[in-house]
């Protein structure tokens, strides 16, 4: 090779190893500037995921996720029978009977609470023995009911009329009224019927309904 093509070689060369090393001259520069910002990111999110506050909140959000609030109103005791005074709403009739609202008042000087089904049944003869079967539980148990002096809270009760049923089968018998338990409670109230109301005798046969205890007077 002659000096001249020795000389024009060389510079070509010289040329082409200038312009890779250019900034605008290579798609390699951009492709390692489009990485960059994929690394900051993923610094980011591993910054997150670690933080001690991210930690707390996640504590925090599973904590009230499974701890249900409390049911009945911190200090206030359950409405015991000596509490309550009982009386009788206006009745309704129905199909095979009629409804009438059981109303229980706080007769008390402090705040109690109330809640779910009381115990009911028929009470008969001198002596107040039962009479037939207890009243069987229609509907689910409604919430705590915090009852303040002289406020009012009340149980729907369907009374069935007994004289259809076969006489022989029912054995009616006078009922003089109803012997309640408040829920939760082992004294019982009685409250007197002022109309003439019987009962089955039979305990297989149903003849009383009560409903979940609810704020105020049952409609």
């Amino acid at each position: 090779m002659n000096r001249a093509k020795f000389l024009a070689v060389a510079a070509a060369a010289l040329t082409v190893g200038l312009t890779a090393c250019s900034p605008g001259g290579s798609g390699e520069q951009s492709t390692v500037n489009n990485a960059q910002p994929s690394v900051v990111q993923e610094d980011s999110g591993v910054s997150a995921v670690d933080s001690p506050a991210s930690d707390e909140t996640q504590d925090e959000t599973s904590s009230s996720a499974v701890t249900p609030p409390p049911e009945t109103p911190v200090g206030d005791p359950l409405c015991k029978a000596p509490d309550l005074a009982l009386s009788f709403g206006e009745s309704d009739g129905a199909t095979g009977g009629r409804y009438a609202p059981l109303i229980f008042t706080n007769i008390s000087s402090h705040n109690c609470v109330i809640q779910g089904f009381p115990g009911v049944s028929y009470v008969g003869g001198d002596d107040g023995h039962q009479v037939g079967a207890d009243a069987y539980r229609d509907g689910k148990k409604g919430g705590a009911v915090n009852m303040a002096p002289g406020d009012k809270a009340s149980a729907m009760i369907k009374f069935t009329t007994v004289e259809n049923y076969d006489p022989a089968e029912c054995r009616l018998e006078v009922a003089k009224g109803l012997r309640i338990y408040p829920p939760q409670e082992t004294a019982s109230l009685f409250i007197p019927f002022d109309y003439e109301q019987h009962g089955c005798a039979n305990a297989e046969k149903s003849q009383l309904s009560v409903q979940t205890i609810q704020a105020g007077v049952s409609q």
